[in-house]
């Protein structure tokens, strides 16, 4: 069968006003860094410059945190549960709104695929303010006691990979609880954070009860040390999840961990193949395989293993790499030239190791930072890639012959994130989904998520629960 060429599909940028620098968002408006600087956003895809974005420095954190305080204890935190839940419910609303121009803003300043910040990440942040505007007059039934209560000021440092999902994953259960927020997003992406400081304010939100402070790794520092906040919130990588938690230990700060993972991806001989290469590709491709839970490691029946990588690569060479304001594109920018260098570097060890390396066939841009889907063959568990997570889209393929082999190679690591798990036989998926010591078992799909289901992993993949009704247990003291 003869293929064929897609033509362009471009999302048009003319429905995002970029300004030209962005302030810090403190108690409800813009405003200049006192001793702060101010650092560029480029877009991944074309190396342009977007915007230029304020730094906070140690006193604009301090500026947020006692506006924070404020708005806790004059307004929010004695705010009815009922109040509270027509702000999120505003939100919702006017995310939904603005849906493509976030989905938009999005996609050029991370480097996604609009399809997927369109018809994923921004249903979903609008689904949680939805979902969390529904507990908020529920609290006492929730299962945390007769009257929970608010802690207080939480501090949230979220990462690149899903900058607007992470932040609504934070702020909608903060604000729900009766708790105000600081915010500080990544370096790299945080122009919808910024938007969404704006969304705030048409949802006329009280000032104080959102604030967002913008910079690199010093400014979360100044965050999570500061000793007026109650709660500190941490999506990221594992090193960093370290450090935070030594920062925090003998406070009296409540903290939750999101952290790496090295998910495991298991298909069994039963398996229906054609939709196990789906749940895959979807596993370590989706967002260029910039997600903590990515199932990085596939391990597949013997039986079928020939068979699986075959219909693997057929599908692969399907996939299209390019500009990530294309409506058929499927893989868009690596997020940034740091993260680039970290999956080549990866990729070469696992080349020098031994295993065999296999990309489909495709032409890259020439300006922007790409990397070619790729997977590894041969690979053992001794493997850095195997055991090192990549955060990009690299997948080791490894190999079983039991249910028993499948389940020791699957918890042989330091992770415990998600796992994913493809089998027709029911009895199977509940057995091992017992076994497999991660926080996320998918069942014949993955990379799946809704508002209601908790998510969360074990050992160095972090500990507390976002999402769900599990996810107000971190934002409420009963």
């Amino acid at each position: 069968m003869p293929g064929f060429d897609y033509a362009p599909a471009p999302e048009s940028r003319s429905i995002v006003d970029i300004k030209p620098s962005y302030g810090l968002f403190v108690s409800g408006e813009f405003v200049d860094p006192v001793d702060g600087t101010a650092f560029k956003t480029i877009s991944p895809a074309t190396e342009e410059v977007l915007a230029e974005v304020a730094t906070a420095g140690p006193s604009d954190v301090d500026r947020a945190v006692q506006a924070a305080r404020s708005a806790y204890a004059s307004v929010w935190g004695t705010m009815s549960g009922r109040d509270r839940a027509k702000y999120l419910y505003r939100i919702a609303r006017i995310v939904q709104e603005r849906a493509r121009e976030l989905a938009v803003l999005e996609s050029l300043d991370n480097g996604k695929p609009i399809r997927e910040s369109r018809d994923v990440d921004v249903p979903l942040v609008a689904a949680h303010f939805f979902y969390y505007a529904g507990w908020a007059d529920k609290l006492a039934h929730a299962g945390f006691g007769p009257a929970p209560q608010p802690i207080g000021v939480a501090g949230q440092v979220i990462p690149w990979n899903f900058p607007l999902l992470m932040l609504a994953w934070k702020i909608a259960p903060a604000l729900a609880c009766g708790n105000t927020v600081v915010l500080k997003p990544a370096e790299t992406t945080p122009l919808t954070a910024l938007v969404f400081a704006e969304i705030c304010q048409q949802a006329d939100l009280p000032p104080g009860v959102v604030n967002i402070v913008t910079g690199a790794g010093e400014t979360g520092a100044a965050l999570v040390n500061h000793p007026a906040i109650d709660k500190v919130a941490f999506t990221g990588s594992t090193e960093v999840g370290r450090l935070i938690a030594k920062a925090v230990a003998g406070t009296r700060k409540r903290v939750t961990l999101e952290l790496g993972g090295k998910a495991a991806n298991i298909v069994f001989e039963d398996a229906p193949i054609d939709q196990a290469v789906e749940g895959i590709v979807n596993g370590i491709f989706f967002n260029q395989g910039h997600v903590c839970c990515a199932g990085s490691r596939l391990l597949v029946q013997e039986s079928v293993a020939d068979q699986v990588l075959e219909s693997l690569k057929r599908r692969m060479t399907q996939l299209r790499v390019g500009d990530p304001l294309d409506k058929n594109t499927d893989i868009g920018a690596i997020n940034s030239a740091e993260q680039l260098d970290r999956i080549r570097r990866l990729s070469e060890i696992g080349s020098s190791e031994g295993a065999e390396r296999w990309s489909a066939p495709c032409e890259l841009p020439d300006r922007g930072f790409w990397f070619a889907p790729t997977i590894f063959t041969g690979v053992t568990q001794a493997h850095r890639i195997a055991r090192e997570e990549i955060f990009g889209p690299v997948l080791s393929v490894l190999t079983f012959r039991t249910p028993a082999e499948a389940v020791e190679k699957a918890n042989n690591t330091p992770y415990g994130l998600s796992a994913g798990v493809w089998t027709e036989k029911g009895s199977r998926i509940l057995a091992m989904a017992d076994r497999l010591r991660a926080g996320v078992v998918w069942a014949n799909t993955f990379n799946k998520f809704d508002p209601s289901s908790p998510f969360g992993g074990y050992k160095e993949s972090g500990y507390g629960r976002e999402g769900g009704r599990h996810g107000l247990e971190a934002y409420l003291a009963y």
